[in-house]
């Protein structure tokens, strides 16, 4: 195989540090597409060593490789179907018993295939010891490399064993069944092998056939009727689990003495009553990292864009560049992109706290915990992935709803979803809550995701009574051990994250931007000196008496609305350009604001209500679409528009007429 290209399969259980170990050879070279034929994401990477052009595919993270979810139907036809030369199977070794049996399915393809044992620096912390040798004689001799995708160790050993593998070689599984059970794989071979397409994964496909499973038994419909039941499913599921105890037992040793971390933190991470009041105090310190630590490096950004602004002012004014060129560039898209960009530590904060979480392993306990909550209210346990993914991006969140296997179910997640506040609505938060709730701005602005958090769940209550939940779609999570998060790792996700927000804000908010000027400074009869008679006023004006009960019935704030359904930090670029505020983020910047807005009757009660708007109302462009792609359906997209619409709303109405009540 020297000098020539070799795709390898990367495959493993969720959280066996698959992604990791991925990343760490192919860092953020990654092209994601969907799987042919379904909407399952696949990623691929590519490594070069030693001479060798490798073509790195990572699979969904799957337990077996049955049919029963989408992910594990992708997987395993990559494997039948895909050119791939050699699978590397990454193995959690710190819970090596319960990540063999999908090693052992992988066996049965008798492809060149190589052991990742991951995660071996916990293992050794753990006093654990594992016979790596003994291994992979037991396993039918397959190489058994020893790595640690955290620390970066054996993964030079990893890429060699996989580049020396002989493709013509014999992989045998290790193990055999019973005389009985042995007796009709061998009938079903013998008939896949006169069977085209079927010959090199004849001993997979004769166990699959002989589980009678359902994709299979349509591609290969052998007439052997006496073959095949539910009974001779489970015997294979049990003569595996045999097996692996029987591994298990001549390899592993001490793990009766390892420091059981991970048991003692889970009495009270997952514990029923104090789980949830754990969770919304680590969230609380996310938002407080975000404001004191986002907030202090904001102020450097600050002094960065009010020093672009003004020379490129000075800069354009020596070369003698016409007014209206000046107020476009400075005006309107310094204004607008400009101040979006100087949210740039804050988002980049919250999502670093997002990423230490999920790697860390806390994640998997979030939902543990929310189970039980999610179903009483007529939601998935499988929903509140998604959920918690919304606090990122709601495009990915929606997309995550692949994961619940009943259609209904599925829509309903994609209803919720949205509203959770998702970092694109950030940067409204921290401007607005600044500038009317000073020293409260971070509780202001945390009782918003916790907002978002309730209607979903009311909605979801409400939805429930028409159309109860699927009994099978009952949340099976695994809970993996806690480790410090990979360092690596969680740079590649922000990195990533980030990247996308400044992408944004050189595509969509540069345009917005760019469009809005045009707006406020022309109409019919051309160029306008007074921003009131202008386009953008004229459109505002239109939508004022729709928004007036709510208490939003300036027309620089429905222009504002309008243009966020682009993209959501629009809204703040917008005000930038609407209230000709050219560092809307810096002290000066929001008290130029706050006095502009407060001379239109703009107060606290305004503010917040103006602030439950943009977190209910529809979400942005790209979500929108997603929802279409992922529901199949424009009526249920359409309607889910307008239902966003009408109760943000309908609650920014509430909010304002009893606030102004008490407080006006």
């Amino acid at each position: 195989m020297n000098g020539k290209k070799i795709t390898v399969g990367f495959v493993g259980n969720p959280n066996c540090g698959k992604t990791t170990l991925f990343n760490a050879y192919t860092g953020a070279n990654l092209k994601v597409a969907n799987w042919p034929g379904v909407t399952v994401e696949r990623v691929e990477g590519a490594a070069f060593y030693q001479g060798h052009s490798l073509r790195l595919i990572d699979l969904p993270g799957i337990y077996s490789l049955t049919s029963y979810s989408m992910e594990e139907r992708v997987a395993r036809r990559c494997i039948l179907e895909e050119e791939i030369d050699v699978i590397v199977n990454i193995v959690d070794a710190s819970s090596l018993e319960r990540n063999l049996y999908l090693t052992m399915q992988l066996l049965e393809f008798q492809k060149p295939m190589v052991l990742a044992l991951n995660m071996m620096d916990i293992v050794e912390e753990r006093g654990i010891e594992i016979d790596t040798h003994r291994l992979s004689e037991l396993l039918g001799g397959i190489p058994v490399v020893p790595v640690s995708a955290r620390k970066r160790t054996g993964l030079d050993v990893l890429l060699q064993t996989v580049v020396h593998l002989d493709k013509k070689g014999t992989y045998e599984t290790g193990m055999t069944y019973t005389k009985e059970m042995e007796a009709k794989l061998e009938k079903l071979e013998k008939a896949l092998r006169n069977t085209k397409g079927a010959a090199s994964n004849s001993r997979f496909l004769a166990i699959k056939l002989l589980e009678r499973d359902e994709e299979m038994t349509k591609l290969y419909p052998l007439e052997l009727p006496h073959i095949g039941n539910k009974r001779d499913e489970k015997q294979i599921v049990k003569e595996k689990y045999d097996y692996i105890e029987e591994i298990v037992k001549k390899c592993l040793f001490y793990r009766e003495n390892a420091e059981a971390v991970t048991e003692k933190a889970d009495r009270y991470l997952t514990h029923r009553i104090w789980g949830i009041p754990i969770f919304l105090l680590i969230l609380a310190l996310v938002f407080f990292l975000t404001f004191t630590v986002g907030d202090f490096l904001k102020g450097y950004f600050e002094i960065g864009l009010e020093w672009l602004s003004d020379g490129l002012r000075n800069f354009l004014l020596q070369i003698r560049v016409s007014d209206w060129l000046i107020s476009l560039a400075v005006d309107g898209i310094v204004a607008g992109v400009g101040g979006i960009l100087t949210f740039l530590p804050n988002i980049a904060i919250l999502f670093l706290a997002l990423a230490f979480l999920e790697d860390s392993g806390y994640m998997a306990r979030v939902a543990y915990v929310m189970n039980e909550i999610m179903g009483s209210v007529g939601l998935s346990g499988k929903a509140f992935l998604p959920m918690i993914l919304g606090f990122g991006c709601t495009v990915p969140a929606i997309m995550a709803s692949r994961g619940l296997e009943n259609e209904r179910d599925r829509r309903r997640a994609m209803l919720v979803t949205p509203f959770m506040s998702c970092s694109a609505r950030l940067p409204i938060y921290v401007l607005f809550s600044h500038i009317f709730f000073g020293k409260y701005a971070m509780i202001a602005a945390y009782s918003l995701y916790v907002v978002g958090a309730l209607v979903a769940i009311l909605i979801a209550k409400a939805v429930n009574r028409r159309f109860p939940l699927s009994e099978e779609n009952a949340l099976l999570i695994e809970l993996p051990a806690y480790k410090m998060p990979n360092a690596r790792t969680v740079f590649i996700y922000v990195w990533e994250k980030v990247k996308d927000y400044l992408t944004k804000a050189g595509t969509i908010i540069f345009l917005v931007s760019v469009f809005l000027w045009l707006l406020l400074n022309y109409n019919w009869r051309g160029p306008v000196q007074d921003v009131s008679a202008s386009f953008g006023a004229y459109l505002g004006r239109i939508l004022v008496p729709f928004l007036r009960p709510a208490g939003l019935g300036m027309w620089q704030i429905a222009v504002a609305l309008l243009c966020g359904l682009s993209a959501k930090e629009v809204v703040v670029s917008s005000c930038a350009v609407l209230f000709s505020v050219s560092n809307i983020n810096s002290s000066e910047g929001m008290a130029q604001l706050g006095e502009a807005l407060g001379a239109g009757g703009f107060g606290p009660v305004n503010a917040y209500a103006f602030l439950v708007f943009c977190l209910l109302y529809t979400p942005c462009a790209a979500t929108i679409g997603t929802i279409r792609r992922e529901s199949h359906s424009w009526r249920f997209t359409i309607q889910q528009v307008f239902f966003q619409l009408f109760l943000a709303w309908a609650l920014a109405v509430l909010v304002f007429q009893v606030g102004s009540f008490f407080f006006g």
